[in-house]
């Protein structure tokens, strides 16, 4: 998973008001059945899961990035609409377990094999924040790790733990997966804008860890601008 990766689970306490905001807290009872609100979100994060898990088999590879680009898409307005709710409020102070947690490394090892010669990007983390160069990141490390963070809320969800998932996806989306998405999602966007605009893919940045494996820069890039231009059906 790639550094922005938050690994602190939070500690919800019960007490003192929410935050005002221009909505009221989304509540709902746990094993209730769910309102329209909670089922879309859960249709939407479970058609990206399954998506990306599709894309990641290989079986085409010629339009992976194309599927990623309208996946991400789509789960960044199911995120935009977690983000303009209040807090959800869940109904039991501390968090239930939700089992163990699925192993995301075989989709990760899929996708970076899918995506090689263009899986690593760069991105400055925080544009709010003090100037920093950019860091090294990889769509596959970033795409299995969202898959995973949102399969944990799908757990609660499938056991009638409706708010329960909500408030997972929300925290989640405003702390990580959020950013994460939006930045895999420039990273795709910039892919097809090079080659649809014949503009180079310019090579990775000095002490970038891109896993060595003996191409040259130019030969990456190649690699990298070939693989868009067949998707996209253009010819170089």
């Amino acid at each position: 998973m790639s550094d922005r990766t938050i690994n602190q689970q939070p500690h919800r306490e019960s007490e003192g008001p929410a935050p005002a905001t221009a909505t009221a807290p989304h509540t709902h009872a746990n094993g209730s059945e769910p309102d329209d609100f909670a089922v879309q979100i859960a249709d939407s994060v479970e058609s990206f899961v399954l998506a990306v898990t599709e894309v990641a088999k290989g079986d085409e590879p010629g339009s992976a990035v194309s599927l990623l680009l309208l996946e991400v898409s789509q789960l960044l307005l199911a995120g935009g609409r977690l983000g303009a709710i209040e807090d959800v409020v869940p109904e039991d102070r501390f968090e239930p377990d939700a089992g163990p947690e699925p192993d995301g490394e075989q989709l990760r090892e899929r996708l970076a094999v899918l995506l090689a010669p263009i899986d690593v990007y760069h991105e400055v983390f925080d544009p709010y924040g003090p100037p920093e160069k950019p860091n090294a990141f990889r769509i596959s490390d970033d795409l299995a790790g969202v898959v995973s963070e949102l399969q944990h809320g799908l757990t609660h969800y499938r056991e009638g733990r409706v708010s329960e998932a909500l408030w997972w996806w929300q925290f989640s989306y405003l702390s990580n997966w959020g950013t994460t998405c939006t930045a895999v999602l420039r990273a795709l966007q910039s892919l097809i804008a090079h080659v649809r605009l014949d503009s180079p893919i310019g090579a990775a940045a000095d002490g970038a860890d891109t896993d060595d494996d003996g191409l040259t820069d130019e030969q990456l890039e190649q690699q990298a601008g070939d693989l868009m231009a067949a998707e996209l059906g253009l010819g170089r």
